[in-house]
């Protein structure tokens, strides 16, 4: 994740036919470049990596052929455009409208768990939908409570799905405190339903034996709610109070599903109450409910809602209690009121003791497919088999759909604050996984990356569609923002400073990670015959936007020297910053040279573009896209793996391993001083000082960045390079440690040091699921290569798998969650939980299941 939060290319979509004809123009043009920058550069004593060779020659020519057709689109694209660029789509065929995703497979992902935000949120694939949730009553040092939307100050001892199949059924636990709620949800499509099918949604409320228990949990309190994001009214069923002379709770009508009924079926002795409201918020249900209760115990003293409805209600409230204890169905019928809709036969099939077959007939599903899928039975123990289906259960049950306006900041505004300070993204739609739905409810892009490793091997289909959704939000000079947050229910999350997208701001590219697998799948025929034309098509569509994400990188992110990368956007000027971060490298407060300058050369990044350049080489010759256009990607390919420019740029004979390159010294710290302020008074803050100059180094901080060359398999088998990095990994004092690999060494100056006085380090020594499992799978690679350190890379990677999964199944069992990262010295988890976005891959390292070269 990056932090709190998580600069202008050009369109190719005119560009291709003139292909040939640029290449010859690019060399000579190459050609004179070179020779000048050669002659000037004699004197310099940084790193010389100039030696005349064809594959320098030829990375010249890359640069500048795409530099000249960033300047040929400026001028086709600009022209008489009055829609500021930032804001403006990429002009090509959306990839979401290809007929894979259209159809069946359209309605079959209609409904679903698509409200990661609360503890149970329903809702339909399209902008304006029909909500549903529940809240209920808990206890909380010896006080009510409302829970509804995920917080981890509710401190529950756990929560998540235990099995989800991210189509039409999950069933999830919760424990708060001494009551424990069980909630499952299933998906029916049936003669006589409207479009998207019937859901139902079963509740099962129990408690624990305790005083506390006794005394205030002798009635447990659920609200179920529906809520028309498009303003229609809903119908209440005003004799729903007694359930046991009707189950139909309300009914309304809508344009896409038709219409629809609620009922509500359950063999305890329970009470309905109900209240309805008429807003256009949506995001602040739960406070409606607090405060229609609340003048209800201030009157009446009594935890219950008041009866009432306002006039054309869109929101309902169900409050339905019982003695704990108890369970409830509620099943959802849309198409109701026509000739063979069946509604009474439906919602019996999704109710009682048809729902309990239905669901176990589920489970046994889902159990069946884990085991196809991953292979765990005869590797692992029960609680640790348990682990891995929570992983990709609350992954895929973390997946949500979101409609809304990017806000985009503009840069050298005047007033940041202001109107004119930014502008707003055409709408959108996003269908993504998510990291965390307490903290990170919303998508971030190259946290999706590293989701789709485990997502596409579980369901391809619906890897492809998130794909495509992330793809389709690509401007037209190839930018995608990095942090989504789209809608009033994700906005409601975020700090309003944290809102801005700076249009200026990379991401790593890692959707490249599982495009490679995609690849590689194809050239193994690993695929069925439907799933890789499905593939295929997927990947002609997604190349003429992957092209432009690439040259949107090659032209806004290059540093000075030929094929040399830096992540553009750091803060030079900042004074309470140790060392200015780098948030648009996903590493946030990574150490990086202490003096942000364009002299910069960031290992990391180098290694992304080598990734995307080896993907759009592999794809513009399987699908023959971009004719013309392989020799490029080749040439690029070739040289940014080119091992000996790799360590002439970055490799530190000193350190023996890979290093950033900048403006840097050591001598930095915060220090506590008086500052004036703007109103004349003096305040006390710890500002950076600088006691020595910095100059042009290599920024001598080891840690995850300096295994990118290895993550990226650069390093040839037999080079002693490689066994150096495994000395490195296997150091107790760089990256070892009994639960995974740290990401700084301990011997770096910024170890664990804050950043600024609120900034505790992030990326300063603790433990990240997803670098380790980039690393477990690059030993891997070695560990079948053939070379002098095979069997040591083979052991290492044993080693560090053992430990990585000990540690987490420890964790989950001790702690009821997965975590964000964990701690180096004692392996506990720590940070946002449950941290189930790249985290989950840890069952992909016990299915050993690891990233292709």
């Amino acid at each position: 994740m990056t932090g709190q939060s998580r600069r202008n290319p050009r369109s190719r979509i005119k560009s291709a036919p003139a292909v040939d004809g640029d290449v010859d123009t690019a060399v000579r043009q190459a050609s004179d470049n070179y020779r000048r920058h050669r002659d000037g550069n004699k004197s310099r004593t940084s790193i010389r990596i100039f030696n005349v060779n064809l594959k320098v020659m030829l990375g010249f020519c890359f640069v500048a052929f795409f530099v000249i057709l960033y300047l040929i689109s400026s001028l086709i694209v600009s022209g008489d455009h009055q829609t500021p660029r930032v804001i403006t789509p990429f002009p090509a065929s959306k990839v979401t409208d290809l007929p894979q995703f259209q159809g069946e497979h359209k309605e079959s992902l209609y409904w679903g768990t698509y409200r990661p935000h609360v503890y149970l949120g329903i809702r339909a694939r399209t902008p304006r939908s029909l909500l549903a949730g529940l809240m209920w009553i808990g206890v909380q040092n010896g006080r009510y409570v409302m829970r509804h939307v995920c917080q981890s100050s509710d401190e529950l001892s756990t929560y998540g799905w235990t099995r989800h199949n991210a189509r039409d059924f999950g069933h999830q636990v919760l424990v708060d405190q001494d009551m424990t709620l069980g909630t499952s949800f299933l998906k029916s499509k049936e003669s006589g339903s409207g479009y998207g099918g019937d859901w139902a949604v079963r509740i099962q409320v129990n408690s624990k034996k305790s005083e506390e228990a006794e005394e205030l949990l002798k009635t447990g309190h659920l609200f179920f709610y529906l809520a028309d994001e498009d303003g229609n009214a809903l119908s209440l069923n005003r004799d729903a109070i007694n359930i046991h002379e009707t189950s139909l709770l309300a009914s309304g009508s809508r344009s896409d599903v038709g219409n629809w009924q609620l009922h509500l079926e359950s063999r305890d002795n329970l009470k309905v109450h109900f209240s309805g409201f008429k807003t256009e918020h949506y995001h602040n249900l739960s406070e409606l409910v607090q405060e229609n209760i609340g003048a209800q115990a201030r009157k009446f003293g009594r935890l219950q809602l008041s009866d009432t409805s306002d006039d054309s209600s869109n929101i309902l409230v169900f409050q339905i209690s019982g003695s704990i204890p108890f369970r409830t169905d509620l099943a959802f019928i849309s198409g109701s009121g026509l000739p063979n809709s069946r509604e009474e036969e439906r919602v019996n099939n999704l109710t009682g003791s048809s729902l309990t077959d239905r669901l176990k007939e589920k489970e046994l599903e889902f159990d069946t497919r884990f085991e196809e899928s991953f292979g765990l039975a005869n590797k692992f123990d029960f609680e640790s088999t348990t682990v891995g289906k929570a992983a990709v259960s609350n992954l895929l049950g973390g997946i949500g759909y979101f409609y809304g306006r990017s806000k985009i900041a503009l840069p050298g505004a005047s007033h940041p604050g202001s109107q004119d300070s930014f502008l707003f993204y055409w709408p959108a739609e996003l269908y993504t996984a998510v990291p965390c739905r307490p903290v990170f409810p919303r998508g971030f892009l190259w946290d999706e990356g590293f989701h789709q490793l485990l997502i596409w091997r579980w369901d391809i289909h619906i890897s492809l569609d998130i794909l495509g959704h992330w793809l389709d939000l690509m401007n037209v000079d190839g930018w995608i923002p990095r942090e989504q947050i789209l809608g009033a229910e994700a906005l409601s999350k975020v700090p309003e400073e944290f809102i801005p997208q700076y249009p200026s701001n990379a991401n790593p590219p890692a959707l490249f990670l599982v495009l490679r697998e995609l690849i590689h799948g194809l050239k193994k025929n690993a695929f069925t015959e439907t799933e890789s034309s499905e593939i295929s098509s997927f990947l002609e569509r997604a190349f003429v936007r992957l092209e432009a994400w690439f040259q949107w990188f090659n032209t806004t992110q290059p540093g000075k020297e030929a094929s040399s990368y830096y992540w553009h956007g750091r803060d030079s000027s900042t004074i309470r910053e140790l060392n200015p971060k780098t948030l648009m490298s996903g590493l946030d407060d990574y150490p990086r040279a202490s003096h942000p300058t364009e002299d910069e050369r960031h290992v990391d990044l180098r290694c992304w573009m080598l990734l995307a350049a080896d993907c759009m080489h592999s794809i513009s010759e399987l699908t023959g896209k971009g004719k013309g256009l392989e020799t490029v990607y080749s040439s690029a390919t070739k040289i940014l793996s080119e091992f000996e420019l790799l360590n002439q740029m970055h490799f530190d004979d000193a350190h023996g391993t890979y290093l950033d390159f900048g403006n840097h010294t050591e001598k930095v710290r915060l220090i506590w001083k008086e500052v004036m302020g703007a109103q004349g008074f003096t305040t006390r803050q710890l500002i950076r000082e600088v006691s020595e100059p910095p100059r042009l180094r290599m920024v001598p901080h080891i840690g995850y960045v300096s295994l990118f060359p290895l993550m990226g398999r650069i390093i040839p088998p037999e080079s002693w390079i490689l066994g150096k990095q495994l000395d490195l990994i296997s150091n107790r004092s760089i990256f070892w440690t009994d639960y995974g690999l740290r990401s700084l060494s301990k011997t770096s100056s910024l170890y664990m040091k804050h950043n600024t006085e609120h900034d505790a380090p992030y990326w300063r020594g603790t433990i990240w699921m997803n670098m380790n499992y980039l690393i477990l799978s690059a030993l891997n690679h070695y560990a079948t290569e053939h070379g002098p350190y095979r069997e040591r890379a083979k052991d290492i990677r044993d080693e560090l798998r053992s430990n990585i999964i000990r540690n987490v199944v420890r964790n989950y069992h001790k702690s009821g969650y997965m975590w964000e990262q964990y701690n180096q010295k004692t392996g506990k988890g720590k940070g946002a939980h449950p941290f189930t976005g790249w985290t989950s891959l840890v069952l992909l390292i016990m299915a050993e299941a690891y990233t292709e070269s």
